[in-house]
């Protein structure tokens, strides 16, 4: 029986491993099948602090890997597959092996959703994104894409603004399902241009993002756009696939956790990063509550 497992390899999961195994835990860290998360698809991150010059997205995920490594975390390149409450804490299985912790970290992370194109695939980073937060910098005033019509798609667009010299908001339909003053703070704004009953069909570009293919939904025309970037604002769906029917959800399915800490309603169940936090979604913002999940679950262990 170990002390702490740790489920994912993002900012989270990885400061979790650091706080821990400094904590003399002894922690287990299972990378899954995607190893550091969505920041292995981003390019140059500048937002994080420590770095003046920034830092590629899979360089810093290497750098906290090591940072956790060197303090004894072990690592399992590898995903568990289920996970369920035993006698004294819990049960993992991964890659046929079964594990037991008295505590579980749970940074498992949200993934984007994605347009499904594989010019998006092959473009992204390279102009094309999912969060305006994160790469909105990288355009000053160049004319930006961003496909969407809920609460989401109105933040990027208006956040865009600021260093975008044009954005296009494209939506299939003809009316959004943003919340009204969100809608009312985009159409007030002489930057945002709508393209209605549209979607984005195609992205063009070799080594950056060059055009977009648009598709009328309503008359079948399709249309070349040159842009400079392509943002989708379609959503995130948090990776709870390990846990759903184990803990409680929120209505958008986000991991919930007490106010003030990252307990779940599972005593010794801890849930920090994306997974639960729908409204941040920061490199830096993931790494603060896994610290906050490795100092939890140290408290739990302590009073256990």
């Amino acid at each position: 029986m170990r002390s702490v497992a740790i489920i994912g390899s993002g900012p989270a999961g990885w400061t979790a491993a650091i706080y821990a195994a400094r904590a003399s835990l002894n922690p287990i860290l299972f990378e899954g099948s995607e190893p550091g998360g969505q920041l292995m698809t981003t390019t140059e991150v500048e937002n994080f602090p420590g770095f003046i010059h920034g830092i590629q997205g899979p360089e810093l995920m290497q750098v906290l890997r090591e940072q956790a490594k060197r303090f004894g975390t072990e690592i399992v390149s590898a995903m568990v597959e289920s996970l369920k409450q035993v006698e004294g804490g819990f049960e993992l299985v991964s890659n046929g092996q079964t594990y037991r912790a008295q505590t579980v970290i749970l940074s498992t992370g949200a993934t984007a959703k994605r347009l499904g194109l594989e010019s998006e695939k092959r473009l992204y980073g390279r102009g094309v994104s999912a969060c305006a937060t994160c790469d909105g910098f990288f355009f000053k005033g160049k004319n930006v894409i961003v496909v969407g019509g809920g609460d989401s798609a109105m933040e990027e667009s208006s956040f865009l603004t600021r260093f975008a010299e044009k954005v296009y908001l494209v939506h299939r339909r003809d009316s959004f399902r943003a919340s009204k003053i969100m809608q009312d703070r985009v159409k007030a704004n002489p930057k945002i241009e709508i393209i209605w009953n549209s979607e984005v069909t195609d992205i063009l570009g070799e080594e950056k993002v060059t055009a977009a293919v648009l598709k009328n939904i309503v008359t079948g025309e399709t249309r070349e756009m040159p842009i400079d970037g392509v943002f989708a604002a379609i959503g995130h769906a948090p990776n709870i696939s390990l846990v759903q029917g184990l803990v409680d959800l929120d209505e958008k399915g986000y991991v919930v956790t007490l106010p003030g800490s990252t307990r779940t309603n599972v005593p010794g169940l801890f849930a920090c990063g994306d997974v639960q936090d729908a409204k941040y979604r920061q490199a830096i913002t993931a790494a603060g509550t896994g610290c906050m999940a490795a100092l939890d679950a140290e408290r739990f262990l302590s009073g256990h």
